[in-house]
């Protein structure tokens, strides 16, 4: 494979405040000029793409996002979100029983309650990520500058010190980042990676729905996006399902670093 490497963490990371200004001057140079009936909406416009850069995953209106790897071969990148958890050391065997490796993005409370299980992930030859440190789904998107850094500092910290490296990847909690997120991404090094194949299965109970979802994405260089730990406790049966029809289907499983050594 020789493709650029997909690793970009933001490199100005608050040009997105300077162009914030100067669209709030441009709206009261409108409201000014021609009034409220031009100005509101202008305002509204304004303020609606920052909701959209923060609440849309794929948006790079803040910093890089990776939702899929440059390639045209039938390969996949395989991303499991929330743990470690009970599931891990199940999912562990599956994936060595299928010959995949995936890429776990780790909450760093519950790595710090199980490191045991980071160190076997990492020892079994797959990657980790840095998802946040304790996972507060409801409010990520609107943590505010020092508590956004505290989430991403924080995981970093725990994950660096168990395996010995920092992570390089970043999901940001149900995909969402403020702007305030790429300050700390940048100090880190950490690149942000979304997805492109879904299937709810964090609240999905059913494993053929979820494959079916998935399937709905998958393309070559697909970054495909499971869970461990969910709720209705299937996260395992799930992610057997899925493995055994991505090798139906002829796609197998590669980390993206593979692509930094083959450049």
């Amino acid at each position: 494979m020789s493709v650029p490497f997909p690793h970009r963490p933001p490199r100005r990371p608050r040009v997105w405040a300077w162009l914030f200004a100067a669209s709030q001057l441009a709206v009261i140079g409108i409201w000014w000029a021609w009034g409220w009936r031009w100005g509101l909406p202008a305002m509204l416009a304004s303020h609606g793409a920052m909701f959209w850069g923060t609440l849309w995953p794929h948006s790079r209106l803040f910093s890089p996002v990776l939702n899929r790897l440059p390639t045209d071969e039938k390969v996949l990148w395989l991303t499991i979100d929330d743990g470690p958890s009970d599931d891990t050391a199940g999912i562990l065997d599956l994936l060595e029983a299928h010959g995949a490796k995936a890429t776990f993005f780790l909450v760093g409370a519950r790595a710090a309650a199980r490191p045991e299980r980071v160190r076997e992930i990492v020892r079994r030859g797959h990657g980790i990520g840095n998802h946040s440190f304790d996972h507060p789904s409801a409010m990520f998107w609107a943590l505010g500058p020092a508590a956004m850094r505290r989430q991403i500092d924080r995981a970093q910290e725990v994950l660096s010190g168990l395996v010995g490296a920092p992570p390089r990847w970043f999901r940001a909690v149900v995909g969402m980042a403020n702007p305030f997120a790429a300050a700390a991404l940048k100090r880190h090094g950490l690149a942000r990676v979304a997805w492109c194949a879904r299937g709810f299965d964090a609240v999905e109970d059913d494993p053929g729905i979820v494959v079916t979802r998935l399937e709905g994405g998958l393309k070559p260089g697909a970054i495909v996006l499971l869970h461990e730990g969910a709720a209705h406790g299937r996260s395992v049966e799930t992610l057997a399902l899925w493995l055994r029809r991505m090798d139906e289907l002829g796609y197998r499983t590669v980390l993206p670093e593979e692509f930094e050594s083959s450049t």
